[in-house]
């Protein structure tokens, strides 16, 4: 028989300690988040649909983001027992350079359009997380304001090669006198992939308003408060070039880039190069044989050719082909800490993050972006414990089984009629 008495005031009171409540509602919402799919969702709440679309989708039927998040999903991965890893390092060096954790911010055009603190949030954040910031052609941020944001931090740009080449040739000029360090020369836009949620929602740059626009942002007055509030949307880094913002998309995306371009723009910037968008074996030698300083494997996030290779299942064929020197880095479809630790162990030297650095920009500007990195980096962490590992180089790829959801048929298998 248990033995049963009054409850003890004291004794209850001991047990029943309420939390303080948080007054702040900023914070209380992103302390909310455990993951960045909750970061999603509440930047779904809080941003109009066409930005929050423009986000969140990708091109025609979105099946390659789709697939590259699943290929993350479908790993099963195969930890040491009775391996300590009490302090666990998620530090590395990358292209000559430290970053706190193996991944960075990629870079996203049109960034003020989700969140008005746009590239400022996501440089400051990086700089003050010690990882690196990539800045885009299409930013709504300049060079010169994302390097006084992050005056000490690394800081990137990517480069699309516009069909007035001057105007690239302009860029590159201003990014090196800014003392960005690396380059992404991007490979996979030579013409604009089609994105259905974009069309049917009427999206533009600056926003049209339209009945449904209208109606859609009745729930989300501090959005169009802040819009409103604040200079006006633009192409940062393309705005004493001239034109309609139509005349700049279009002049973005040329189908004549080639290695000459490629040849070019080697000669002309001083710091790191990287390639991004590369998506088969073959082009990956050829790259490195021409003396990039790495790639970055990529499909866009999904936005351009859908049912693209997935960089992810891509990434072990590269890095047995090329070896283990050359600089290997991989986008698309990260959405966990896990995922990166997976990507390393594959042979990743470092990873890129978009969708995630956006959604917490969405859901909480600036504090948003924070919330991301910090949620990442516990996964990060934890998994890495988990395993059995302290730092990164102790990953391998014995650690990571990638499973199979799609497997290509091969040409023995297939039935001919």
């Amino acid at each position: 028989m248990v033995k049963r008495q009054l409850p003890n005031p004291s004794e209850m009171l001991e047990l029943m300690k309420f939390k303080k409540p948080e007054l702040n509602a900023k914070k209380r919402r992103l302390d909310s988040a455990l993951t960045i799919y909750d970061l999603r969702k509440i930047a779904k709440r809080r941003t109009p649909a066409a930005a929050f679309d423009y986000t969140d989708g990708a091109a025609e039927a979105e099946l390659s983001i789709k697939r590259a998040r699943e290929a993350f999903e479908n790993i099963e991965f195969h930890p040491d027992i009775l391996k300590p890893a009490e302090n666990v390092d998620p530090s590395t060096q990358i292209l000559g350079g430290h970053s706190a954790l193996p991944f960075g911010i990629a870079p996203t055009g049109f960034t003020r359009l989700m969140q008005t603190e746009g590239e400022i949030a996501g440089a400051g954040a990086a700089g003050a997380a010690g990882i690196p910031f990539t800045l885009s052609t299409l930013g709504t941020t300049s060079i010169e304001d994302v390097k006084a944001t992050n005056p000490q931090g690394r800081n990137w740009f990517q480069l699309y090669v516009m069909r007035d080449r001057e105007i690239s040739y302009g860029l590159v000029e201003r990014a090196a006198a800014a003392g960005f360090d690396t380059l992404m020369f991007t490979v996979d836009t030579p013409i604009a992939g089609y994105r259905i949620r974009d069309t049917r929602n009427g999206f533009s740059i600056p926003p049209q308003l339209t009945p449904g626009t209208v109606l859609n942002a009745i729930p989300r007055p501090w959005w169009w408060i802040d819009f409103l509030t604040t200079p006006t949307l633009e192409f940062a880094s393309l705005s004493s070039t001239g034109g309609t913002v139509g005349d700049l998309l279009n002049s973005a995306m040329d189908p004549t880039i080639s290695y000459e371009d490629l040849k070019v723009i080697r000669e002309m910037w001083p710091g790191k190069l990287l390639v991004k968008g590369v998506q088969n074996v073959p082009d990956a030698v050829k790259l490195l044989e021409g003396g990039v300083d790495g790639l970055i494997l990529s499909n866009h996030g999904g936005r351009q050719l859908d049912r693209a290779p997935v960089p992810f299942h891509l990434l072990p064929q590269v890095r047995r082909e090329v070896g283990s020197e050359p600089t290997i880095m991989i986008d698309t479809g990260i959405m966990n800490g896990a995922d990166i630790v997976a990507a390393i162990a594959l042979g990743a030297d470092f990873t890129l993050i978009g969708r995630a650095y956006l959604y917490g920009l969405m859901a909480g500007g600036r504090q948003g972006v924070d919330r991301t990195i910090e949620i990442l980096r516990t996964e990060i962490t934890r998994t890495m414990a988990l395993l059995g590992v302290s730092t990164l180089d102790e990953l391998e790829p014995r650690h990571v089984t990638q499973l199979t959801t799609l497997v290509p048929i091969s040409d023995t298998t297939r039935t001919h009629v």
